[in-house]
């Protein structure tokens, strides 16, 4: 069949059913987005690549559906990094297509050339480079395939000339693989471990929700054995909210109930998860990890399986595929050990921790700081943190999506929202990168527009993504409501400032005469300063439901500089000076 490179390329596109792409318009790939509307593909020119990347790992996170990302070469798709190894981190599976210079000027150092697949090698699953016209659709459908088998980005990289050559193809197949249900023996191994188990715990990481019946095959299983569930870190959609089986997100700032729970567990199934140390770190001054357990780690990934934990059994498989095949050989009598005692000690357990974390309103200091104490004096009328994220509790819908950032107010958030199914959290994951709320939860209502989408930022990160405010207004774009927790500071930066550089405050302040609120009305949105938790209750309640109507609202919530606790306590230590700095060694430049 003749047809062009470009239509060759977009009718691979259409094969996958791949409708949406993010970036900025470029003319290295104005072949391709000149056909995109007879396609039926929507182009989301967005302010800066590197949010319309994030936009793309909403997109799919919410829907599970891939989405692409395409720039100009060179700076354009430069941008893209930071975002592409966000998503590779959170496991979503996208394609990155990077224009190329033309093969005839590559290496002459030429007008916005760049070694574009060097600098993905470490960011994406796979990444192929288009040699010859004639393999165009070849190369990109196996591009698009390996992304949806790891779970994560893939490249395709193409010269420029490429584009608008006529060449005679066949459009290839699409292979799918089946995913595995783990090994025979692992799977009975593990089977025997739990049905002899007394106090059995299940953890759930992003595989759960990755897998198609995940969640359901988890319940399941837990409900056969009586044993809580918790989530990994950033993961708190894993599992139903509402069942009473649920311990919360371990972690940071996360479940003390699903803390109590886990570390006394002698046996505990680890689902869909590589383990991040961030999910098994101390919380609440509590070592939680139980380092006598038998330890099941279920990834699709082998690379991942004991990497960071020592296991009894491994297996590689899909998560519902393997939950499903352990239910079916647990003894008769599995989980009916301490059963009963079990049960009242979860729902006990968490009681108590639910009471707790309703009177948790400000944040402790370490012994030697006062920084909190100092900065509740300063503004006693404020809110804190905790405050605010219990008024948002209050307005948020149940069937909501919301994105987080990265940062200290966020953070502080992880213990309060839970989830009645899948892809409803979209956080920005291990590789921690700061203006990720915003454009994600763009991308997330993108997918699901009947559905109500909420993303939240601290002012530094938000800062990042600002200018998004200039793109979202036009008529085409969705409605979102994102609130920003405005403190003046870089918290998290601040905290190891304060615990271990002696509150010597180094890049860590904001410009307290921004307001983002003022921004977003200079772009057309609605924007709301809220002061009190009633005011932010009520501005989230109605900018909820001005979203129905297609009005985008950003609101700004003022609180105090109150901070939780430092991401990185098993990471940072107190500096020696020997040699001592002076500013009278500085020596003058000579120009």
């Amino acid at each position: 069949m003749k047809m062009t490179t470009e239509e060759a390329f977009v009718k691979t596109l259409q094969m996958h059913g791949i409708q949406h792409a993010f970036g900025i318009i470029g003319s290295a790939m104005m072949p391709i987005s000149d056909i995109f509307p007879d396609a039926g593909i929507t182009f989301w020119d967005c302010a800066h690549e590197g949010s319309g990347g994030m936009m793309a790992d909403g997109y799919t996170r919410a829907t599970g559906k891939m989405s692409m990302m395409i720039a100009q070469n060179g700076p354009g798709i430069t941008n893209f990094v930071t975002a592409v190894k966000t998503a590779y981190w959170n496991h979503t599976p996208l394609l990155l297509v990077t224009p190329q210079a033309a093969n005839k000027t590559i290496g002459q150092g030429g007008f916005q050339e760049m070694e574009q697949m060097r600098m993905f090698a470490d960011c994406v699953a796979y990444q192929e480079e288009v040699r010859d016209p004639s393999r165009v659709a070849e190369v990109l459908n196996r591009v698009i395939m390996n992304a949806k088998r790891a779970s994560a980005p893939a490249q395709l990289n193409i010269p420029r000339d490429m584009w608008t050559q006529v060449i005679d193809i066949e459009l290839p197949a699409i292979v799918e693989f089946e995913r595995p249900s783990g090994g025979e023996t692992a799977v009975s191994d593990a089977a025997k471990l739990l049905s002899d188990a007394k106090n059995p715990v299940i953890l759930n990481g992003a595989g759960v929700v990755l897998s198609k019946g995940g969640i359901a095959a988890s319940q399941e299983l837990a409900e056969r054995l009586d044993a809580p569930v918790c989530v990994g870190y950033q993961h708190n959609d894993a599992f139903p909210g509402n069942h009473p089986l649920f311990a919360g997100p371990l972690g940071y700032n996360g479940s003390k109930a699903g803390m109590e729970l886990i570390k006394d567990a002698d046996v505990v199934l680890c689902l869909g998860t590589r383990l991040n140390p961030f999910s098994t770190l101390p919380g609440y001054g509590m070592e939680y990890w139980p380092t006598d357990a038998k330890i099941i780690q279920v990834d699709i990934n082998p690379d991942r399986i004991g990497l960071t934990k020592k296991v009894s059994v491994g297996i590689v498989g899909d998560a519902a595929k393997v939950a499903q095949g352990i239910l079916a050989q647990l003894s008769d009598t599995a989980g009916d050990a301490g059963r009963e005692e079990r049960k009242n000690r979860i729902a006990e357990t968490k009681s108590r921790w639910a009471q707790q974390l309703t009177e948790m309103t400000h944040e402790d200091d370490d012994p030697g700081t006062t920084w909190n104490q100092r900065a509740r004096a300063d503004k006693p009328e404020w809110m804190s943190p905790r405050m605010a994220w219990r008024a948002i509790q209050q307005a948020l819908p149940r069937e909501a999506i919301i994105s987080s950032d990265i940062g200290n107010n966020c953070a502080i958030g992880n213990a309060y929202p839970s989830f009645d199914e899948g892809r409803k959290y979209l956080a920005p994951g291990l590789f921690g990168p700061c203006g990720y709320g915003l454009p994600a939860i763009i991308g997330a209502k993108i997918g699901q527009p009947d559905t109500p989408v909420v993303g939240f930022s601290g002012d530094g990160a938000f800062g990042i993504a600002v200018t998004e405010l200039t793109a979202i207004g036009r008529e085409e774009w969705p409605a979102i409501t994102h609130v920003v927790f405005r403190n003046y500071q870089w918290g998290a930066e601040k905290r190891n400032s304060t615990l271990w550089f002696d509150d010597n405050f180094v890049g860590t302040e904001l410009d307290e005469q921004v307001s983002y609120a003022g921004i977003a009305k200079a772009c057309g949105l609605n924007g709301v300063i809220a002061r009190t938790m009633d005011e932010l209750t009520s501005a989230l309640a109605q900018a909820i439901e001005d979203q129905k109507n297609g009005k985008t609202t950003l609101i700004e919530a003022m609180i105090n500089q109150e901070l939780g606790e430092p991401f990185r306590r098993d990471a940072m230590k107190k500096p020696v000076r020997v040699a001592g700095i002076d500013k009278a060694d500085m020596r003058e430049q000579q120009v």
